[in-house]
């Protein structure tokens, strides 16, 4: 899980920094991003992608790694900035307010998947599944995924009738079905389907 990490070291670079986010998918709420800089020789048994670890196993790896790593920066784009950008720039936005939290100036960026950050002075290396293959970017994705699940918690007690505490946003049968009923809250994507189909901005204006 290493091998990235010691590559750029190889390189001649010495503030790695792992990215990944949390949120591309859902229906509503924000996507969050997290930036990771881990020490060279740190050791975390258990750290891989966030998606193959239930909520009680990445809590307690968040709190292993945030007391283990060097820095860490969490970024947050909303709903509003997702539908007026489009998922993909909310992206890189959230990445880069990541990136401005951390303390330390990183030289070299690892980020999962395709999501290089454009406009961006830092060398990037973007791996498939790398929440899988980078551990930096693993320790990302999980204090991406922690963060979102607990905004989304939240909002449950503000939107109850969505379940948001179940589905945390995700296009569930029970989210659909609530959307159906009420239309969709202020923090759904509203650029997003089948959300686009249920907003009227009569109704809500009735509704909230």
């Amino acid at each position: 899980m290493l091998e990235y990490e010691q590559e750029a070291y190889a390189m001649g670079y010495n503030c790695v920094c792992g990215i990944d986010e949390a949120g591309r998918g859902p229906l509503c709420g924000p996507v969050v991003a997290c930036a990771v800089v881990l020490p060279k020789d740190v050791n975390l048994p258990g750290v891989t992608d966030s998606k193959k670890l239930s909520s009680e196993k990445r809590d307690l790896l968040c709190e292993e790694i945030m007391s283990s790593c060097l820095d860490y920066g969490i970024g947050i784009a909303s709903n509003e900035e997702i539908d007026r950008y489009n998922i993909g720039r909310a992206t890189s936005i959230s990445m880069k307010r990541a990136i401005c939290e951390l303390y330390l100036e990183p030289d070299y960026l690892l980020i999962d998947e395709n999501l290089n950050i454009p406009d961006f002075d830092f060398p990037q290396k973007c791996i498939i599944k790398g929440d899988s293959l980078s551990l930096s970017i693993a320790a990302a994705s999980i204090l991406a995924k922690v963060t979102r699940d607990k905004i989304m918690e939240e909002y449950h007690y503000k939107f109850p009738e969505y379940n948001f505490l179940g589905n945390k946003g995700y296009g569930t049968q029970d989210h659909i079905e609530a959307l159906e009923k009420y239309g969709p809250c202020e923090i759904h994507r509203k650029s997003f389907e089948p959300v686009k189909t249920f907003f009227d901005p009569y109704r809500q204006a009735l509704l909230f």
